[in-house]
């Protein structure tokens, strides 16, 4: 009697949803055709907005996937734009981890590609829009073993990111410097000066367990994950090495250990760490150069008066003042005044362009000693600037050939 009603609570408590945008749509009878494709799925239930030209649809995930619900858009005779996320991910150490966060992310609802960097710490995934849910990818990563931070390419934003990054940068070193002073002692027997067991055990111990708790640690989420990496391999060589030189330490005192080879090896380890990351910072050195040179803020007329704005509240067509000496903050043509330009940031030419009423400009250059009034032509991702910006950050993203033949190899 109560069977059917308890199924459907259950059903009901395990329903997902999402709001997926539709484009293509243009009267009632495309809302109902849409809304029809979709219930004929099972275990869907949709409402189709004509004035939003979204679908909201619930859905039982055992029942029928994201995939399924956009091919029946598409097959309706409409479509699901994509839209593509970035992420920084943090705890990556090798290729294989690149390669693990890859699957992770791709097995989300909805994600139909994902690329990971290991040398800029980024992950950009496409999916389909509205599908894709920033909470969701980012628990994907966590049980990865990984962490993980969405990028919303504001200034502030970016800039938080490059302070962090400094701080472990200093970090590392610190730990890396203590660990040298630890570790070049021990290799004194080398040179004929010998240690006594006790003095190696003291300074190998904080090197070992101190400074290599990292690879521990990593070690701990990789196996908890099922797979191995680098720090497994770091963690069980060092492992071995420290603690068969401690047996021989209380079994046989005057027997010859192992204690240099463990400290060494995390020394050199993270010496590797450091530079690695070092290298890393270089590459994203030139964006954020570039993400320096987008004003935030513009000067707009309204009416007689000038208002400043946020640069994102900037619409086309508006009037933008822009007093000597300061940068462009849109592209735009001149409609008033007149100028040099210094326009470097393009074309590298060290000598400013004159400008005057008709000629284009281009957001980010630098206006000379005259007043201009620009008339805005394009705004946010289509102005020339974040069209370079958005190359760069493409070209750090990508991978080459012999770099996805080399991932495949680290995730055997």
């Amino acid at each position: 009697m109560h069977a059917a009603p308890a199924q459907r609570s259950s059903q009901s408590a395990t329903a997902a949803r999402v709001q997926l945008p539709v484009s293509g749509m243009s009267c009632a009878t495309c809302v109902g055709r849409v809304e029809r494709a979709l219930s004929a799925l099972p275990g869907v239930t949709a409402s189709v907005n004509l004035a939003s030209n979204h679908a909201d649809v619930s859905f039982d995930p055992a029942r029928v996937g994201v995939t399924a619900i956009v091919e029946a858009v598409r097959d309706a005779g409409y479509e699901v734009p994509h839209e593509t996320l970035e992420l920084a991910i943090a705890g990556m150490t090798c290729a294989s981890c690149a390669g693990r966060v890859e699957n992770a992310l791709r097995g989300v609802p909805g994600v139909l590609r994902a690329s990971v960097n290991l040398a800029t710490e980024r992950a950009s995934v496409e999916g389909f829009a509205g599908a894709l849910q920033i909470a969701s990818l980012v628990a994907a990563v966590d049980r990865a073993g990984y962490g993980a931070e969405p990028l919303t390419g504001d200034v502030e934003s970016e800039r938080a990111l490059a302070q962090a990054e400094a701080r472990r940068a200093r970090r590392q070193l610190l730990l890396l410097l203590t660990a040298a002073v630890l570790s070049l002692p021990l290799m004194l027997p080398m040179f004929g000066v010998m240690l006594p067991g006790w003095l190696a055990l003291l300074l190998a111990t904080p090197v070992q367990f101190g400074f290599g708790a990292r690879f521990y640690l990593a070690a701990w989420r990789a196996l908890r994950a099922r797979t191995s990496n680098m720090d497994l391999l770091v963690a069980l060589g060092t492992s071995t090495a420290y603690f068969y030189s401690v047996y021989l330490l209380l079994v046989a005192p005057g027997a010859h250990g192992y204690f240099e080879a463990s400290a060494l090896v995390i020394t050199l380890v993270l010496a590797g760490k450091w530079l690695e990351a070092r290298a890393k910072r270089s590459t994203t050195a030139a964006l954020r150069a570039l993400m320096t040179l987008r004003p935030q803020h513009a000067r707009v007329l309204r009416g007689d008066a000038e208002i400043e704005l946020p640069i994102a509240a900037v619409a086309l067509g508006d009037v933008v003042v822009v007093r000597p000496g300061e940068k462009l903050p849109v592209d735009g043509i001149v409609r008033r005044g007149h100028s040099d330009v210094d326009e470097s940031l393009i074309s590298g030419e060290s000598m400013p362009v004159a400008k005057s009423v008709g000629e284009r400009v281009t957001g980010g250059a630098l206006n000379g000693g005259g007043l201009l009034h620009i008339e805005t032509t394009a705004v946010g991702a289509e102005s020339t600037l974040a069209r370079i910006i958005a190359l760069v950050e493409h070209a750090q993203a990508g991978k080459a050939p012999v770099q996805r033949a080399v991932d495949r190899v680290a995730a055997v």
